[in-house]
């Protein structure tokens, strides 16, 4: 099994003691890549001297739309501040892939026509630096197919935490975005993205674990870890009737086009 984690916030503090024996257990589990989404501008010097520390890791640039309302620059500065931090990066380990984690959230306080207007910028940058973009979408598809319609960037990018039906997911893979998928399929009631998952294109999804959030079934309450990504491939196997194998291959095959590891 040869797998990559395609969203993990393995910069986190809840991996602060012992940060380098899991990613130990992850090599023996057949997990050699993670690639380390941006939440916050404050969070980027850290995340990528800790990318930086470690061949098979990579990192994204971006504001989530939970920490959109701390935004450390204005608005109309943050695609400039996004592309800096990219062009150093790419003159450093180069190993920065996308832009995110970024999107929208119906779920927190911040409006969102705040978070929009810290959405848009980002978008604009992926367009500029022609890179893919990890999208953090909670209960607002509409919203974002329609950002994305705009925007369009070249280079596509990922649904992070995907969670909607079989409709929607086609209407993002129309526009080059694949789905990330994790521990959420690994709970027999989340019917509707098991569903969806047994049904689109395999080349449409890519494995994550979101860690150290979205822990599986059974391990509730635990700090999820992407260690556990392997449970993650067997459930997309069990639901597609296929072998684990064939969508270890796919998925990371996936994965490296994408953010052409």
């Amino acid at each position: 099994m040869s797998l990559i984690d395609s969203h993990c916030h393995f910069d986190f503090d809840a991996f602060a003691p012992d940060r380098d024996a899991v990613w130990g257990r992850c090599r023996a589990a057949g997990i050699d890549k993670l690639i380390l989404p941006g939440v916050s501008i404050a969070q980027w010097r850290s995340l990528f001297a800790l990318v930086g520390s470690e061949p098979d890791w990579y990192g994204a640039v971006g504001v989530h739309p939970w920490w959109a309302a701390d935004l450390a620059v204005s608005v109309a500065r943050l695609q400039q501040a996004i592309v800096e931090r990219v062009t150093k990066e790419r003159a450093g380990s180069g190993r920065v892939v996308a832009v995110g984690e970024c999107g929208l959230d119906k779920s927190i306080a911040t409006s969102l026509a705040d978070q929009e207007a810290v959405l848009r910028p980002q978008l604009a940058a992926a367009c500029e630096l022609e890179l893919p973009v990890i999208v953090h979408c909670v209960k607002a598809h509409s919203e974002i197919l329609a950002l994305l319609k705009v925007f369009r960037p070249a280079r596509g990018g990922v649904i992070h935490a995907f969670s909607g039906s079989a409709e929607i997911a086609r209407e993002y893979w129309k526009l080059g975005f694949r789905l990330g998928i994790g521990g959420t399929i690994t709970y027999e009631r989340a019917a509707k993205t098991r569903r969806t998952v047994s049904e689109v294109p395999l080349e449409s999804l890519l494995l994550e674990s979101d860690a150290p959030d979205m822990p599986h079934a059974g391990r509730q309450g635990e700090r999820n870890s992407p260690e556990y990504l392997p449970a993650v491939a067997e459930t997309v196997a069990q639901l597609r009737g296929i072998p684990v194998e064939q969508v270890c291959a796919q998925t990371r095959e996936n994965t490296q086009v994408l953010f052409n590891l």
